[in-house]
């Protein structure tokens, strides 16, 4: 069962404005990265399903998260129907995301009012998102939309609350773009928790990393 309420992950997502993406096999790993993230500031973090076993090494972090880092939120992404939400959910998940839309995984997720952001690409995908109870919806591939769609969006609904993921890097040039366009949050994987930080362990780096790009979101909106 989720930790958190529906109404506590939103607001914290759209307060943070960056959710961290991350996958590893290796559970220690996986919890030196959950750590440098939360001592950077970040309080929702997004796991992603890849991989044989993925749902074990994510119930062991989530333990470690209910235990060591009381206030993370830890959910899972890639999920691409609702069996899979369903383990994961009963692993703790705080929250779904999927790359494209699926009306099972809403359904699912809203029998047990877990927030679900799936991938949209069009006005009528969000539109079908929202009827189906999703409060944010995700942009995914950033990288090919770009900030003018969200920004094209926002001008006839300017109640529809969006998340790009891919295509977004922890610089004040790139954060600005989404942000001034009306991104309510971004995902962010690799341009955060690189390669290399992994391969060096520097998770010293990462927190810095983290808490810079999480100061470059705050400037942008003040």
């Amino acid at each position: 069962m989720a930790r958190f309420t529906k109404l506590k992950i939103l607001q914290t997502a759209a307060k943070q404005g960056m959710m961290p993406l991350f996958y590893h096999q290796d559970v220690e790993l996986g919890k030196q990265v959950l750590k440098a993230c939360y001592e950077g500031g970040a309080k929702i973090l997004e796991f992603t399903n890849r991989g044989d076993f993925a749902h074990e090494v994510f119930g062991a972090l989530n333990k470690y998260c209910a235990s060591e880092l009381p206030e993370m939120m830890l959910g899972v992404g890639s999920v691409n129907d609702a069996g899979t939400a369903g383990i994961y959910m009963q692993l703790g998940a705080n929250f779904i995301v999927s790359a494209s839309l699926k009306e099972d995984i809403a359904r699912v997720c809203n029998r047990r009012k877990v927030p679900y952001m799936p991938g949209c690409g069009t006005l009528t995908e969000i539109g079908k998102a929202e009827e189906l109870g999703c409060d944010i919806v995700k942009l995914f591939p950033g990288s090919v939309y770009g900030p003018n769609f969200i920004k094209s969006i926002k001008g006839p609904q300017p109640w529809t609350t969006i998340m790009p993921t891919g295509g977004v890097a922890p610089t004040e040039e790139n954060l600005s773009k989404w942000f001034n366009a009306g991104a309510v949050c971004v995902g962010m994987g690799s341009k955060l928790i690189a390669k290399e930080i992994l391969q060096k362990r520097d998770f010293k780096q990462l927190t810095a990393k983290t808490a810079e790009a999480l100061a470059i979101i705050k400037r942008i909106r003040n």
